[in-house]
């Protein structure tokens, strides 16, 4: 619409802020309003890191969903796959704590992994936990006569395949070519479940076919006929080791074992701030929760070579208990390992003419033999060797102390 201008009388329009034909203000502009920038507005994520949505139709205890870009499509668009194996969160922050997380470290979604990524990604994990040589070495060696579906993928493993590996899996030992015998085909049914319970974990394969089915009748009673029993040193055994306890070295580590029960592994971690002479206890243990980190009185018998070895250990300026020296300079140790205890325990065996059958694993079982035979407590037996004891009333409602610990153990003569 038009109207006059005040000031000069002519037609201008009612929108003007001032007369085009005189410049006679009509309005005073108004100022902008400069809004503030909400506190609580999430950054916008960078170009390829994931996407988190919160989801506001359904009523969900975890509405925040984490979608991570895996690829694009021949348009530039990103392809987005759900987080696995935790796609939903309850708040926004642990949403992208999850997908920093992924991004730090990315992994694979895709239904497209093979056995052997699968193996590499698994392993990686299960050896930083399970920090055994041996145990390592067990399942590498399984993994040896797998080859034929290292390049499967996962989700098309079926229960035939990893019996096609205990069956016709060959592997190259020293050059030879050998096939799997019954301890080898026990453990690559071990190592399937294991590797397989992961990737359903991790929602890679939905299904464990290594746990439809157990080992053949055939292979489980090679296995048993094969399987060398763990057994206690005989009576004279143990006076022909007192015997010579000067003579041959380390003979007081194996004593040591006998009389307290300690896995040949845990010999070797006993730390010197962890054994106290005064009240003559040993704190140490591994592997299992009742194991971990256990109380063990010291019997009377085997006093005198711990104070001896823990005075050793301050000289050697070891923080660690047993240790093993070079003949040469006896300051050149090194903390007592399964291999090395093995080596010496061998070297005890063979020079005093022991039974050549036992084992470093047989010092902790005739523990347990002796302490039967002189009626010693069965709960004090598995405290001492770390055994979990299952009766409601002597695990929760029962409180003993070490004092009841060592009238139990000085009952073994």
């Amino acid at each position: 619409m038009l109207k006059k201008c005040p000031e000069c009388d002519l037609q201008i329009s009612d929108k003007a802020i001032l007369c085009p034909h005189c410049g006679y203000p009509l309005k005073t502009p108004s100022k902008s309003r400069k809004t503030k920038p909400n506190a609580n507005r999430r950054r916008r994520l960078p170009n390829g890191f994931g996407q988190i949505s919160e989801i506001k139709d359904r009523n969900l205890r975890n509405p925040f969903r984490v979608m991570v870009t895996t690829g694009k499509q021949s348009n530039g668009r990103p392809i987005c796959k759900l987080l696995k194996p935790e796609a939903y969160f309850k708040t926004y922050n642990d949403a992208y704590a999850a997908l920093v997380e992924y991004n730090r470290n990315p992994y694979d979604l895709e239904d497209s992994m093979t056995v052997s990524q699968l193996y590499e990604r698994w392993s990686e994990m299960y050896y930083n936990k399970l920090g055994n040589e041996t145990s390592i070495r067990n399942v590498v060696s399984a993994w040896r006569y797998c080859s034929s579906i290292y390049d499967m993928r996962v989700i098309d493993v079926r229960a035939r395949h990893i019996k096609g590996c205990m069956e016709n899996g060959r592997a190259i030992i020293n050059g030879k070519e050998k096939s799997a015998s019954p301890g080898i085909k026990e453990r690559i049914k071990s190592l399937f479940n294991l590797m397989l319970d992961y990737a359903v974990e991790y929602d890679i394969a939905e299904r464990n076919y290594s746990r439809t089915f157990s080992l053949s009748e055939d292979v489980a009673i090679e296995i048993e006929k094969n399987r060398t029993e763990h057994i206690p040193f005989s009576d004279s055994e143990i006076i022909r080791l007192w015997d010579n306890m000067n003579k041959i070295n380390y003979i007081d580590v194996l004593l040591i074992q006998c009389y307290s029960g300690w896995r040949p592994k845990e010999l070797g971690l006993i730390e010197l701030k962890n054994v106290n002479l005064e009240n003559k206890t040993i704190i140490g243990g591994i592997k299992t929760p009742a194991g971990i980190d256990r109380t063990v009185p010291i019997h009377p018998k085997i006093f005198k070579l711990i104070e001896k070895r823990y005075a050793e250990a301050i000289e050697l300026g070891s923080e660690y208990l047993l240790n093993c020296t070079d003949p040469k300079n006896k300051y050149d140790y090194a903390p007592l390992s399964y291999s090395r205890y093995k080596i010496r325990f061998r070297n005890i065996v063979n020079r005093l003419g022991l039974n050549p059958a036992h084992r470093p694993h047989d010092g902790r079982v005739h523990f347990v033999t002796i302490a039967k035979r002189f009626n010693v407590d069965e709960y004090a037996i598995k405290y001492i060797i770390g055994h979990a004891i299952n009766d409601i009333t002597e695990k929760i409602y029962t409180q003993r102390d070490s004092s009841w610990l060592h009238e139990e153990i000085e009952k073994i003569e």
